[in-house]
């Protein structure tokens, strides 16, 4: 089984949406097969996920939390290891992006992020930018949608700076 996460970079995720992400992830899991989460890692909804993933992880599930980057180069693998979540993650996974442009790279690693998932977990509130995307796309392959932005209210955003 593998759990996918898209949501917007800059949002406050309180510990009410946490709580509905992890009883959504419950639902969703068969405990005696691994379940492999997989995240992008460029933002709050992405980190609150990773949180709540560590947290089913230390009641014992059977599971494995991955970082998927868009990037290979060794300046942006350093980048990964020095960010202040990176010990959220048990592993690194690099898709086979080769030969698609830097500037594409984003968005051809959250396709990748949908083909692979059989569950998609969002919190998309809003119809533009890169989670909003990933979403129309799962949508376009039939992928099994949980948007938490229909079952939760809008939470504050955060200013951008």
């Amino acid at each position: 089984m593998i759990i996918t996460f898209f949501g917007h970079r800059n949002m406050i995720v309180g510990s009410e949406l946490q709580a509905k992400i992890e009883k959504i992830i419950d639902e969703n899991t068969d405990k005696r097969e691994l379940t492999s989460f997989y995240c992008g890692g460029y933002g709050d909804f992405d980190t609150a996920c990773a949180h709540v993933c560590q947290k089913i992880k230390k009641r014992g599930v059977n599971c494995e939390i991955a970082l998927i980057t868009p990037y290979i180069a060794p300046a942006h693998q350093r980048k990964i290891y020095q960010m202040p979540g990176a010990k959220l993650y048990d592993l690194t996974v690099y898709p086979p992006l080769e030969g698609v442009p830097p500037k594409f790279a984003i968005p051809a690693r959250n396709k990748w992020m949908v083909d692979s998932a059989d569950v998609i977990i969002a919190y998309v509130s809003r119809p533009y930018g890169g989670a909003y995307k990933a979403l129309e796309y799962a949508r376009r392959k039939n992928k099994r949608i949980i948007n938490l932005a229909d079952l939760h209210p809008t939470p504050p955003q955060r200013d951008s700076l």
